[in-house]
């Protein structure tokens, strides 16, 4: 009975079944892709383009210069 015991242990420790073991790691990789791309796009979203700002350009350094 100990010996079954110390099988079904063995079959199940993931260090030692290499098929849950890879499992695992494929999945977790997955998920962590994509909890990154999530992020990186709602850190962009939130710095997204406001629009072109209404500067005040000087009058004599612009293309064609108007001096008073």
């Amino acid at each position: 009975m100990s010996h079954h015991h110390t099988e079904e242990t063995k079959s199940k420790d993931f260090t030692k079944n290499w098929v849950n073991s890879s499992r695992f790691v494929f999945y977790l990789s997955v998920f962590s892709i994509l909890a990154f791309l999530f992020g990186a796009s709602v850190k962009l979203h939130q710095q997204c383009y406001k629009g072109k700002p209404d500067v005040e350009v000087q009058s004599s350094s612009k293309y064609t210069p108007e001096y008073k």
